[in-house]
């Protein structure tokens, strides 16, 4: 099922022992266009720090109301790698983040998850310290995508292919994310008034580059293909 992640921002998240914050953003890797990392805004609890939470502390996404739980405990998250929320997050803060946890390196293996094509919550006797430093830095040669907030990038105007240097198409205004494997399957795009300001579904195949800090996000579509693309209703189930 496909979820909206404007509509998932602002829900909370609980862990197994009470409520820890609500969700602020996220952030997905321009590879696999697969999302990482909630990050969660801790509110008075933890005042002034934002934590991450990854898709492997969840056992499903279907989960009724406006609180969302994670397999975690307060504590855990609490004495988790502290984040800085004003700076990209660097792939030593990730190694330390997942060790911590003893989650998987998802840049390890040829799934969208390292070996899985789905994130999974690892058995307790699957907790290690992860893998030896000099193993995961062979991987990191072979693996250039970074991080990117979806709340930037869901401002960002969107050029197309034969508007290079010339006024954007239109803007990006939200993202459809697959709730199994947590990969975004559309890009939503509002056209401007040169097409009636349409909500309309782009792939991130489509995508050719993000430049940041213009903001823009190039796709290969020109004008006419996009009056071409799937039209977006909220209220209508996307396939």
């Amino acid at each position: 099922m496909l979820q909206s992640i404007n509509h998932l921002c602002g829900d909370k998240i609980g862990a197994s022992d009470g409520e820890i914050g609500h969700i602020r953003d996220f952030y997905f890797d321009d590879k696999h266009w697969a999302v990482r990392y909630m990050v969660v805004d801790t509110g008075s609890w933890i005042f002034g720090r934002s934590v991450l939470i990854s898709p492997h502390s969840f056992s499903s996404l279907y989960q009724p109301g406006k609180l969302m739980l994670v397999n975690l405990t307060r504590q855990q998250i609490e004495e988790s790698p502290p984040m800085d929320s004003h700076k990209p997050v660097t792939r030593q803060y990730e190694e330390a983040y997942l060790r911590y946890y003893g989650w998987p390196f998802y840049w390890l293996g040829g799934g969208v998850w390292g070996m899985n094509s789905i994130p999974v919550i690892p058995f307790a006797s699957d907790r290690t310290s992860g893998l030896d430093p000099i193993q995961s830095n062979h991987h990191l040669v072979n693996f250039d995508a970074h991080l990117q907030s979806s709340l930037d990038i869901g401002r960002y105007d969107v050029h197309g292919g034969d508007d290079l240097e010339s006024e954007p198409v239109g803007k990006v205004i939200d993202f459809l994310m697959d709730d199994q494997d947590w990969v975004i399957r559309h890009v939503v795009m509002k056209t401007g008034k040169w097409a009636a300001e349409k909500s309309m579904l782009l792939s991130p195949d489509q995508v050719v580059r993000i430049e940041t800090p213009s903001p823009k996000l190039h796709v290969s579509l020109s004008r006419e293909d996009i009056l071409q693309a799937c039209t977006y209703d909220e209220e209508a189930i996307v396939p």
